[in-house]
């Protein structure tokens, strides 16, 4: 009886991506480890970018530091 718990930044994700990654956890847990998709159970958690951190920083900074770090790309 599988349990996964899968954490995302709330930003909207949608009712349909939700179920989307709810199926592809649940076929992956069945394709490599030959579960039982009526007892695997997954939990899509959603928090706020200010209570994610990475790198020592929240999220939201850490994503602008990133943006100013990228080299700029034309055309």
């Amino acid at each position: 009886m599988p349990y996964v718990n899968v954490r995302i930044t709330r930003e909207g994700a949608t009712a349909a991506q939700k179920a989307e990654i709810i199926a592809g956890v649940t076929d992956l847990l069945v394709k490599v480890l030959d579960k039982d998709p009526a007892t695997t159970f997954v939990l899509i958690d959603e928090v706020e970018l200010e209570d994610w951190g990475v790198g020592g920083v929240r999220t939201d900074e850490y994503r602008r530091i990133r943006a100013r770090n990228q080299p700029r790309r034309f055309g």
